[in-house]
């Protein structure tokens, strides 16, 4: 399996999706993926169906324009649920899509989608709350109003375990927010980091898995223990792994 981990792969900002060329993502990722695959779409929300197929279909769009042409595409939510085997034995590609990510993760428990997912070969694409969702141990930081300060909130949730890589997604703009009267990164991430390393992605960097080797690539940052430290630039690559 080759795995990519995005906080977004999409130019910020933009009026309609257009996949970023930054960081050599485009390149990358249709070096990964055979001439015209087939794509599985894996929804946040499995009730939430026509965000997915929105999403499905303005993705498709994207990759089509930057010179990737799917063959075929389905979307895997709430509806289909019981045929996630058969569907991801027609597919080349899955991209797990972004959303809440304690939702999202209910979710791929309950299809049993971290064991389906240990024999396929092909490649996988999370985009923020996807991406968080690979980690063995994933980091569920609060994200909603109310979680912050709620005792129970699970913040350590078990994931796909196709990596144990911990992200925090779209850095360059949640780095100054707040969320139940707390600073998000300084309050709530850095305590949350003690013990553990977290991986802050601005939108447009990415980490490669692929042969054993963890790579990053674009602006990003290593959250551990209650420091923050740049590891890497815009336009540079690091080895991870």
């Amino acid at each position: 399996m080759t795995l990519f981990i995005t906080s977004s792969p999409f130019v910020e900002n933009a009026p309609r999706a257009i996949l970023s060329p930054a960081n050599a993502f485009i390149d990358n990722i249709r070096q990964a993926l055979p001439e015209n695959p087939r794509v599985l779409f894996v929804c946040a929300d499995p009730e939430d169906h026509q965000g997915v197929c929105r999403f499905a279909a303005e993705t498709t769009a994207a990759f089509a324009e930057a010179g990737i042409a799917f063959s075929c595409y389905h979307v895997l939510d709430g509806r289909n649920s019981r045929s996630t085997q058969a569907l991801l034995n027609r597919s080349d590609f899955v991209i797990l899509s972004g959303g809440h990510v304690p939702t999202q993760n209910a979710f791929f428990q309950k299809i049993h989608l971290p064991q389906l997912l240990q024999d396929f070969e092909g490649t996988v694409m999370g985009i923020s709350a996807g991406s968080m969702n690979c980690a063995q141990t994933v980091y569920a930081g609060p994200e909603l109003e109310g979680e912050a300060i709620d005792p129970l909130f699970e913040r350590w949730i078990p994931g796909l375990g196709l990596t144990d890589i911990n992200i925090f997604p779209h850095f360059q703009s949640l780095k100054d927010d707040y969320l139940d009267g707390l600073r998000l990164i300084e309050d709530i991430t850095f305590a949350d980091s003690m013990g553990h390393e977290i991986i802050a992605l601005n939108d447009g960097s990415y980490i490669l898995l692929d042969d054993g080797r963890a790579t990053l690539y674009g602006e990003a940052y290593r959250i551990r223990d209650g420091h923050l430290t740049q590891i890497c630039a815009d336009g540079e690559s690091v080895r991870l792994r």
